[in-house]
């Protein structure tokens, strides 16, 4: 039996990376992206954990509308951060763009991101129309 993808990339305006990936893709009423904490020419912000997790989380908001949905979309979420206590800081900003029900989630501490100075990063998946 062949199943046929219905797989869709999200337009967005984030920064085009040069990495061979799309920012959001979407299948079978499932939207599937991973955000960092990346402003409009693709320089990682400043700011520490605080201002990197707003930003990713702002690049997440943006996605979530290009693809015509909002936060409330949100199923799960894995938390990447480089160190255990940005989990405090994490949980703070988190809160100011959900709310309850909350999305299913994971925190991971890891021993680095993609870019050094990276110091979280985030993948989601959210249910779409």
């Amino acid at each position: 039996m062949t199943t046929h993808s219905t797989k869709q990339t999200i337009r967005t305006s984030l920064y085009a990376s040069k990495a061979p990936l799309e920012w959001a893709i979407t299948s079978n009423g499932t939207l599937y992206t991973a955000q960092i904490p990346i402003d409009e020419n693709g320089d990682v912000v400043a700011g520490g954990i605080e201002a990197q997790t707003r930003q990713t989380l702002d690049n997440l908001k943006h996605t979530l509308e290009c693809a015509n949905v909002g936060m409330d979309s949100v199923l799960q979420v894995m938390i990447y951060v480089t160190d255990r206590d940005y989990l405090k800081t994490v949980n703070q900003v988190y809160a100011e763009y959900f709310e309850a029900p909350y999305p299913n989630r994971a925190a991971l501490v890891i021993a680095g991101l993609a870019r050094e100075e990276m110091l979280v990063e985030l993948v989601v998946y959210a249910a779409v129309p």
